[in-house]
C-alpha cells in the first residue's frame, strides 16, 4: 500500500470521527455590555447536520418572574462555520425610559442574551440544545436609560389615547385633607411617654397654595377621644399639642389641668402666646370626644361624653386678640407626654385632623368610633366594678366573722360565756353575703382564707388578687394538656379584676394563642391595655409588638410602637441599677442549642459547685463567672447579690483581678448588697484602671463629673476611654454636650447625636434610647426624624428587661424539669412580646409535641405561626428558616407545595453559611426544580442559571462541605460524590455508545491498514 492510499484511508477515518462526534458550536462575537437599540450582534455557529439557529433574551424581574424574548431564528447547513450579523431588536421597555408611548415595566434583575443551536424537526418547547452561548447585559435603572426619539408621526388621536392611559396609570397619589394622627386606642401611664407625629407639605399645588396661606388665618379642626381614669397629680398634663422648631409649645396645645378643666393654648407672632380655661370638667371614667376649631382668631372648644346611653355636650368659644400662627409643617405632634410633661393618665381614642378645612359638626351626630366599641373598656370595667362590691361585701362579712371567732376565744366570766350563749341561734345560719355564683368560689374561699389568717384585720381587694393569681399558677403548673386551661382561666380575668396586672397580661396571651381558650384578639387586646395602663412591664412590651407588627387586627403605626417601647426601655435602665430577686439577666438560650442547655446550672450543680471550686484555687475567670450569676440571676442561679459581693471581693483582694476589682468598685460605689463606700471604691477603680482595664476609666470619670463636678478631668478620662472603643464613655461625651458641660464648648445637640450613636453601635442600652428619642423627633436641620429604626433601638433596649428575663427562666427550667405546658406557656408569654428566641423555642415546642400533650391542629398551627415569627425577626435562627422551607416544600401551610417559598427559606439560610440551606437547594435541584434565576443571583451563582445542572449540583454541594459546620462534612461530601458517580454513569453511557459508532466506522479502514502493511513485508523478504 503506497502512501497516497494510506493517507485516504486516514482522512476517511478522521471525517469518520467527525460525523460521529459532530462539531455543533455558536459564540457571540460582539455582544452589547448593556441593552442597545440597533445593536449590530455576529454571530459564529457551525453545525454537522441540519440544525436551527436561535438567538433569545431570557429576562428576569424582581417578581420572580422570568421571560424568555425570541429575537430571531434560522437555519444552519453542514459546512464550514459561517458568521451571521442581526440587528439586536430589543423591547423598548428594556432599553429606553418609561415615556408614555414606551410602556413602563417591572424592576428587572438581569437580562441574558442566549444563543444556542438546536435540532430541527421538533416543537420550540422540545428542542434539545446541542450548544450555545450565552452573555449577561449590564441593566441600568429606569431613570438612567435614554429617552427614544420617535421617527413615526402617529395620529393626534392614537396619541392621546396612549398618553390617556398612561397618566391614568401614573396618576399623582391621592393626598387627603383629613389626617387620622392615631387611628385605634393608647394607653396612657401619666408618664412622660407620648406618640410624635409630623406632617409633610402638599405635594398637590393648590392644596399647598391653600395650606401656606392658611398659616396666619388658620381654619382647621381637631377631634381627639379621650378617657380619664384619674386627674394630673401635677398642675398639668398633656393631651396634644405641637412643639415648634424651637422647643416651645406652639398651636394647638390642649393640656388638663390637676382640677380637671381643659387649657388651650395658641402662639402668634414674634413668641407672643394666649391661652384660656375651660368652664367645665373632663369627667373620669367616661369616653369623651374633645374637639378644638381654629378659624382665624375664633377658637371653639367643644366636650362630648357619653356614659351609656347618656350624652353630655359642652361648648365654649373664645376670640384671641393677636393673630393665631400655625404651620402645621413646622415641628411636631405629640399625643399624651413627653420630654417637658407628663401624660393624662388613662386611654386615647382616635384623634383626627382636619388640615385645610372644618368638617360639617354637629355634637348630636358624635358616635363612638368603631374601635373602642370593640375594645369595650366600659363593659369590663362595669363588669369589674360590680365584681369588686361583692368581693367587698364578703371580705367586710368575713373580716367580722374573724373578729367574732377571736373574740370567742378569749377568757371571760361564766356569766358573759352564758350570755353570748343565749343570744346566739342553736344552728348555725348562712348569711346573705355568704352565697356564691359557682364560678366565685375560690375567690370567697381566699378571701374568707384570708381574713382569718390575718385575724381579722381588713383584707385589701388587691391581696385577693395577688392570692388568685398564686392560684391560678399552682394549677397551671399541674396541668399536662390545654383543657385544664378553660377551668382555670375564669381565675385568672377575677384576679385581674381585682388588680393583678400579671393576671391581665397571662390572660391576653391565652386569648392572642388559643392556647387552651377560643381565641379573642380584641379582649386580648383590651387586657394588655388594662395592664400596660397600671405600667406594668410584659404588657408595655406586648402593645409595643403589636403595633410594630400590626397583628391581631391592631393597626401597625411605628410611632405609637415607640411610645410603648420607650417606656419599659426607660424602666429597663432604672431596673438594672436597681436589682432585685423578681428580675433576671435575660439570655437567649434556644431549644436545639445542646450547648447551651447543657451550660444551664444552679447552686447545687455540679457546673457550679466546680466553678467555686476553682474560684476558691484562685482562677480570676471562674471567680467572675460566679459572681455574674449571683449578682445578675445567670445560667439558672437564683440572684444574691450578697453572695455575688463576696465573691467580687475576694477576687479584688486575693486575686486582684481587674474585672473583679472595677466591680466590687462599682457596687462600692452605689451601696449594692454592700454598705456604700466611695474612697474603698475609689482605690480598687484607680488599680484596676492602672492595670488597663477600660471599664474603670469610665468609672472613675464619673464620680469626678458627679461628686467632685471636675468636668475637665472627667472629660480627659472620658475622651481616653471613648478612644479605646468604651460604650460607657461615648455616651458620658453625649451627655456633656448635650447639657453644655463640655469645658469651653457651648450645648450642642448634634455632637451629642454622634456620641448616642457610637455608644448605641457598641450595645449600651441608655446610648441606644438616647438615640432613638433623637431620631425620634429629629433636630431641625441636622438630622431628619426615622421613626421605624427608632423603634428597633428601643425595642432593643426594652428586651433587655430582667421582668421579662424572669419569664424566660421560668420558661426553661421547666424544659429542664420536663414540665412541658408550664414551659410552654412562659414562652409563649415572651413570644407575644415579640422576643424571637421565645417565639423560636415556642414553634420548637410544638413541632417536638413531646409526649402528645397538644392537639396536634393546634401544634401544626403553632408551630408554622412562631416559626414564621421567628424568620421576620432582624437575625432569624437558621433551624427556623429551614424548617419554614420543609413547610413549604411539604405543603403544610396551605394543603399544596410551593417550591419557590421552600427555595427562599433555604437560600436564607444558605446566606448565613448554613449547609442544611446549601443540601437542600441541592435536594430540588436533583428533584428537577430549576432554580430560580433570582434565588442563583442572591447566592452568587448567576452563571450557572443556564448550566447543565450537574454543574450545579456539584457548586452547591461543595458550598455545603466547605463550611465551618464538621458535622456536616461528611454528609454532603457523600451528596457530592453521588453527583459524580451519577455524571460518570451518564459519561460512560455515552462513551461505550460512541465506542461502538466508532468501532463499526473504523474498522474498514484499520482492516486495509493492516493489511497493506503486512503485504509491504513480504516483499521486503523475498
Amino acid at each position: 500500500m503506497d502512501f497516497h492510499t494510506l493517507y485516504k484511508y486516514i482522512c476517511q477515518f478522521c471525517l469518520s470521527m467527525q460525523v460521529v462526534w459532530g462539531l455543533d458550536s455558536v459564540t457571540l462575537l460582539n455582544p452589547p455590555e448593556e441593552p442597545l437599540p440597533d445593536h449590530l450582534l455576529e454571530i459564529l455557529y457551525s453545525c454537522d447536520q441540519s440544525a436551527t439557529v436561535q438567538l433569545d433574551c431570557v429576562v428576569c424581574f424582581d417578581t420572580g418572574i422570568t421571560s424568555t424574548l425570541p429575537l430571531g431564528q434560522w437555519k444552519c447547513i453542514p459546512g464550514d462555520p459561517e458568521i451571521r450579523t442581526l440587528k439586536l431588536n430589543l423591547p423598548d421597555w428594556l432599553v429606553y425610559q418609561a415615556d408614555g408611548i414606551v410602556p413602563d415595566s417591572q424592576w428587572v434583575l438581569s437580562c441574558i442574551l442566549r444563543a444556542s443551536v438546536r435540532s430541527s424537526g421538533f416543537d420550540d418547547t422540545k428542542r434539545s440544545s446541542r450548544a450555545q452561548d450565552v452573555v449577561t447585559l449590564q441593566i441600568k435603572p429606569p431613570f438612567s436609560r435614554p429617552v427614544k426619539q420617535h421617527q413615526l408621526c402617529i395620529t393626534w388621536s392614537t396619541l392621546m389615547l396612549q398618553l390617556t392611559q398612561h397618566f391614568l396609570k401614573k396618576q399623582c397619589p391621592l393626598e387627603q385633607e383629613t389626617v387620622h394622627l392615631l387611628s385605634s386606642v393608647y394607653t396612657s401611664t401619666g408618664e412622660s411617654f407620648g406618640i410624635t407625629k409630623t406632617l409633610h407639605s402638599y405635594n398637590n399645588e393648590v392644596l399647598e397654595y391653600l395650606r401656606v396661606n392658611s398659616i396666619s388665618f388658620p381654619w382647621c379642626m381637631f377631634s381627639i377621644w379621650i378617657f380619664v381614669t384619674r386627674y394630673c397629680q401635677e398642675k398639668m398634663c398633656g393631651v396634644f399639642y405641637r412643639i415648634d422648631t424651637h422647643n416651645n409649645y406652639a398651636t394647638p396645645t390642649l393640656f388638663l389641668t390637676k382640677s380637671g378643666q381643659l387649657h388651650v393654648q395658641t402662639s402668634g407672632q414674634s413668641e407672643e402666646s394666649s391661652a384660656f380655661l375651660s368652664p367645665f370638667k373632663v369627667p373620669l371614667s367616661e369616653w369623651c370626644q374633645l374637639s378644638v376649631m381654629l378659624h382665624g382668631r375664633m377658637v371653639t372648644l367643644s366636650m362630648v361624653c357619653m356614659d351609656k346611653e347618656q350624652r353630655t355636650v359642652h361648648s365654649i368659644e373664645h376670640m384671641l386678640g393677636h393673630i393665631v400662627m400655625f404651620d402645621d409643617t413646622e415641628g411636631y405632634f405629640v399625643i399624651g407626654g413627653g420630654k417637658y410633661i407628663r401624660s393624662v393618665e388613662g386611654y386615647f381614642g382616635p384623634l383626627v385632623y382636619y388640615r385645610n378645612r372644618i368638617s360639617p359638626y354637629s355634637t348630636t351626630g358624635v358616635v363612638i368610633p368603631g374601635v373602642i366599641k370593640s375594645v369595650n373598656l366600659t363593659g369590663w370595667l362595669q363588669t369589674c366594678q360590680e365584681f369588686s362590691l361583692e368581693m367587698n361585701l364578703k371580705i367586710s362579712g368575713y373580716t367580722l366573722e374573724a373578729k367574732q371567732t377571736i373574740e370567742s376565744e378569749s377568757c371571760f366570766d361564766a356569766f358573759h360565756k352564758w350570755m353570748l350563749k343565749d343570744r346566739l341561734p342553736s344552728e348555725s345560719q348562712c348569711e346573705m353575703w355568704e352565697a356564691t355564683v359557682p364560678h366565685r368560689r375560690h375567690a370567697a374561699k381566699l378571701a374568707k382564707l384570708l381574713a382569718f389568717k390575718h385575724r381579722g384585720r381588713r383584707v385589701s381587694l388587691p391581696a385577693v388578687g395577688r392570692a388568685l393569681y398564686s392560684l391560678s399558677l399552682h394549677k397551671l403548673g399541674r396541668a399536662s394538656s390545654t383543657g385544664v386551661v378553660s377551668r382555670i382561666f375564669p381565675l385568672l380575668l377575677q384576679a385581674g379584676c381585682l388588680a393583678d396586672n400579671r393576671a391581665l397580661h397571662m390572660s391576653s396571651v391565652l386569648y392572642s394563642t388559643e392556647l387552651g381558650v377560643k381565641k379573642q384578639p380584641n379582649k386580648a387586646w383590651l387586657l394588655a391595655l388594662l395592664a400596660a395602663q397600671k405600667d406594668d412591664r410584659l404588657a408595655l412590651l406586648h402593645l409595643g409588638h403589636l403595633h410594630h407588627q400590626g397583628l391581631h387586627g391592631v393597626p401597625a403605626d411605628p410611632e405609637v410602637a415607640y411610645a410603648y417601647y420607650a417606656n419599659i426601655a426607660q424602666q429597663t435602665t432604672l431596673d438594672r441599677h436597681n436589682p432585685s430577686p423578681q428580675q433576671t439577666f435575660v439570655e437567649a438560650s434556644y431549644l436545639n442549642n445542646e450547648e447551651v442547655l447543657n451550660s444551664q446550672t444552679n447552686e447545687e450543680h455540679h457546673i457550679f459547685q466546680w466553678l467555686r471550686l476553682q474560684a476558691r484555687r484562685g482562677v480570676a475567670e471562674a471567680e467572675q463567672a460566679v459572681a455574674r450569676m449571683l449578682f445578675w440571676g445567670q445560667q439558672g442561679v437564683s440572684p444574691n447579690i450578697q453572695k455575688a459581693v463576696r465573691h467580687y471581693e475576694r477576687g479584688a483582694v486575693q486575686w486582684e483581678d481587674p474585672a473583679s476589682m472595677y466591680d466590687y468598685g462599682i457596687v462600692l460605689l452605689q451601696g449594692h448588697g454592700v454598705e456604700k463606700d466611695i474612697p474603698k471604691a475609689l482605690i480598687f477603680l484607680k488599680k484596676a484602671m492602672d492595670q488597663g482595664f477600660v471599664p474603670a476609666i469610665n468609672a472613675l470619670a464619673w464620680y469626678y463629673e458627679q461628686f467632685e463636678q471636675d468636668y475637665v478631668k472627667a472629660v480627659q478620662l472620658w475622651e481616653q476611654a471613648d478612644l479605646l472603643e468604651s460604650p460607657d464613655a461615648a455616651l458620658n461625651l453625649g451627655v456633656m454636650y448635650s447639657q453644655g458641660l463640655y469645658p469651653g464648648k457651648a450645648a450642642d445637640k448634634y455632637m451629642a447625636y454622634k456620641y448616642y450613636l457610637k455608644s448605641a453601635v457598641r450595645g449600651h442600652i441608655r446610648g441606644a434610647i438616647q438615640l432613638a428619642d433623637i431620631w425620634n423627633t429629629g433636630i431641625p436641620g441636622l438630622v431628619n426624624r426615622r421613626p421605624s429604626d427608632s423603634v428597633l433601638w428601643v425595642k432593643w433596649a426594652a428586651e433587655h428587661n430582667g421582668y421579662l428575663g424572669s419569664i424566660l427562666r421560668r420558661a426553661l427550667d421547666s424544659y429542664l424539669k420536663s414540665d412541658m405546658f408550664s414551659s410552654l406557656l412562659y414562652y409563649m408569654m415572651a413570644a407575644e412580646l415579640g422576643y424571637a428566641a421565645a417565639q423560636f423555642n415556642v414553634a420548637y415546642l410544638c413541632e417536638q409535641n413531646t409526649g402528645g400533650f397538644l392537639d396536634p391542629a393546634f401544634a401544626s398551627r403553632c408551630m408554622w405561626r412562631y416559626y414564621n415569627l421567628t424568620i421576620q425577626s432582624q437575625d432569624p435562627d437558621t433551624y427556623a428558616l429551614i424548617r419554614m422551607g420543609d413547610l413549604w416544600y411539604e405543603g403544610q401551610i396551605d394543603g399544596q407545595k410551593d417550591l419557590f417559598s421552600a427555595a427562599e427559606m433555604y437560600k436564607l439560610a444558605a446566606q448565613r453559611n448554613e449547609p442544611q440551606g446549601w443540601y437542600n437547594l441541592g435536594l430540588l435541584a436533583e428533584e428537577g426544580y430549576r432554580l430560580p434565576l433570582s434565588v442563583l443571583i442572591e447566592l452568587g451563582l448567576s452563571e450557572l442559571y443556564l448550566a447543565d445542572n450537574t454543574v450545579l449540583l456539584r457548586s452547591l454541594y461543595k458550598r455545603c462541605r466547605d463550611t465551618e459546620d464538621t458535622d456536616s462534612y461528611l454528609p454532603c461530601s457523600l451528596a457530592l460524590f453521588n453527583v459524580y458517580i451519577k455524571s460518570f454513569q451518564k459519561d460512560y453511557r455515552a462513551a461505550t455508545k460512541y465506542s461502538t459508532a466508532i468501532a463499526v466506522v473504523a474498522a474498514p479502514a484499520i482492516f486495509f491498514f493492516i493489511l497493506g502493511v503486512l503485504g509491504r513485508r513480504v516483499l521486503s523478504l523475498n
